[in-house]
């Protein structure tokens, strides 16, 4: 129930701060915001996706995907 009314709540403050930023934007400059790009419950639809053998290589082997900078990770 809690996160029902949360949601609810959500909805609409989301969609009063989507209003308000179109308002004050500059549409030369910016897109249109849309009220889930304010709306914590929203799902964002981009998900990573890695190989295991990327789990491998950050806890076992100790190596950092993309990472060439100090700190002792080879």
């Amino acid at each position: 129930m809690v996160d029902g009314r949360s949601r609810d709540e959500w909805g609409r403050m989301s969609a009063l701060m989507a209003l308000t930023a179109n308002c004050h934007r500059d549409p030369k400059k910016t897109r249109a915001l849309k009220p889930r790009d304010f709306d914590p419950h929203a799902r964002s639809g981009a998900t990573a996706k890695a190989d295991i053998t990327v789990l491998k290589d950050v806890f076992i082997d100790r190596k950092m995907p993309g990472y060439g900078g100090p700190g002792g990770f080879e």
